[in-house]
């Protein structure tokens, strides 16, 4: 395993845990922590951002252009997930089995679209 690959491991591990950590602490009522929720999940936000650079230096590659194409790539993959997120929430939060399971394959059929929207079919 090349160094650089490490290093993107373990910090991209430790920002996704701070980030999750942080969302729990937020939104689950039971553990009254809102505010510390909100800033552990702005944390691990900053460090996976941060970390993205540091990986992008350390393999010599140059940071993807903001050009419309990329901008909503983005903004597909973030509905994407969240469409995925609210099958989740159908079948475990809401009881709704059926629909949820539903929503949740359209998630992820969206996310599995990514790949060749940015690979490219050849």
């Amino acid at each position: 395993m090349k160094k650089s690959s490490f290093v993107a491991l373990v910090s991209g591990t430790v920002s996704g845990v701070l980030f999750a950590l942080g969302m729990c602490m937020a939104l689950l009522p039971e553990w009254d922590a809102f505010t510390e929720g909100v800033v552990l999940g702005a944390a691990g936000i900053v460090l996976g951002i941060i970390t993205a650079l540091i990986w992008c230096k350390m393999e010599g590659l140059k940071l993807p252009k903001m050009n419309g194409k990329n901008v909503f790539r983005a903004i597909y993959a973030i509905v994407a997930a969240l469409v995925l997120g609210v099958g989740m929430c159908m079948c475990l939060v809401w009881g709704q089995i059926i629909w949820g399971t539903l929503v949740g394959l359209l998630g992820i059929i969206m996310l599995i679209a990514l790949i060749p929207m940015i690979k490219g079919i050849k």
